[in-house]
């Protein structure tokens, strides 16, 4: 992050078309400064930025709202690192990335989209661009995620984070812990399902099963996109100039996204199985049902057809002059219905096993 940059961020000097203001970059959500013993300040528009000096000796992190945020000028002048990977970086393009050159590591990753009310969405996925070199991290979001607010707020809180590339691996794992308790509901609402099922009483558990399997698939996604980024990172950063440090974050985090991916697949997996088994318990409720309606049907239609002719209104009719007429009839009825209730069990049609 040049000196040019934290000089515009606080200058009472009129605005210069580089991007920046003069009191605060156009869609600036936070600028926060780290010491050399990794304590963040948020930095208010009238505090000088000094020079932060070398890697590790403090850095700074500036948040932006990309929606909001014009940074054309200062990409283009190289303020926010190498202008390639700055543009790509914090491009319209949400496809997870992750692009190395020389000391600087830019991409996009998945986060989870926060809402400040507290109301559902139906998306729950966000994205982060970012930009880390030596002494920043610039970060940017064009609707409100998860781990940057919770990065903050722990930093305000007294948390050290001594460089950027632990920085990032903090938003990381704040992006870890969310998916994971949004996994951890998943797998809450899978269980008890299960305990439905296993208990036989599975009413509306299938319209549940539906959503429950649409959100882990979805976050499924988004850790794989994530586990490709840090093994990439991991493996195409022992060939460029970044430190050893950012090597060993990259396998740290990769390593915890690879198991939280598994549990996550688990969820998916075991609420896919709980659909076919309640598709199969239903198609055996109809199965019964269809036996018993098919079983009525045949009883009934011997009786029906006896009533039906003794009921025609045509000369001739036997019976018609008997007196014990209509106990006949009924008696003929009766047996018929036995008649063929006895056929259905020499033909060995049962209903379906439980």
């Amino acid at each position: 992050m040049s000196s040019e940059v934290r000089t515009r961020m606080t200058s009472p000097t009129p605005e210069d078309g580089t991007g920046f203001q003069a009191d605060r970059p156009a869609g600036l959500l936070w600028a926060m400064r780290f010491d050399a013993d990794g304590c963040g300040h948020i930095v208010d528009a009238a505090v000088d930025l000094p020079d932060l000096g070398a890697f590790g000796a403090g850095f700074l992190w500036l948040h932006f709202d990309l929606g909001r945020a014009e940074l054309d000028a200062a990409i283009s002048q190289g303020q926010l690192g190498p202008q390639r990977l700055a543009t790509s970086a914090f491009g319209p393009d949400e496809h997870q990335r992750i692009t190395v050159e020389g000391d600087h590591v830019g991409g996009v990753v998945a986060d989870l989209s926060r809402v400040a009310d507290g109301t559902e969405q139906d998306d729950v996925t966000g994205r982060l661009h970012f930009v880390m070199g030596p002494r920043a991290l610039v970060s940017g979001r064009r609707k409100p995620v998860e781990s940057p607010e919770a990065t903050r707020a722990a930093a305000a809180e007294g948390v050290r984070i001594a460089s950027p590339v632990l920085l990032l691996e903090t938003l990381i794992d704040y992006v870890i812990a969310s998916i994971a308790a949004s996994g951890g509901k998943l797998s809450d609402e899978v269980d008890g399902i299960e305990d439905h099922i296993l208990d036989e009483r599975v009413r509306g558990d299938r319209r549940r099963l539906g959503p429950i399997r649409r959100d882990a698939v979805r976050l499924h996604r988004q850790l794989l996109g994530l586990c490709a980024v840090f093994h990439r990172l991991e493996d195409d950063g022992a060939t460029q100039d970044l430190p050893p440090q950012a090597m060993t974050v990259a396998g740290r985090i990769a390593q915890r996204l690879d198991a939280l991916d598994r549990d996550m697949n688990l969820i998916a997996e075991r609420s896919r199985l709980l659909q076919e088994e309640l598709s199969a318990r239903v198609a055996d409720q109809s199965n019964r049902q269809l036996y018993t309606l098919s079983v009525l049907t045949a009883l009934f239609l011997p009786p029906t057809f006896i009533t039906g002719f003794f009921g025609v209104n045509t000369k001739g009719l036997p019976l018609a002059d008997n007196p014990h007429g209509t106990l006949i009839v009924l008696l003929l009825s009766l047996g018929s219905a036995v008649l063929a209730y006895g056929l259905i069990r020499i033909l060995g049609i049962r209903a379906p096993r439980e």
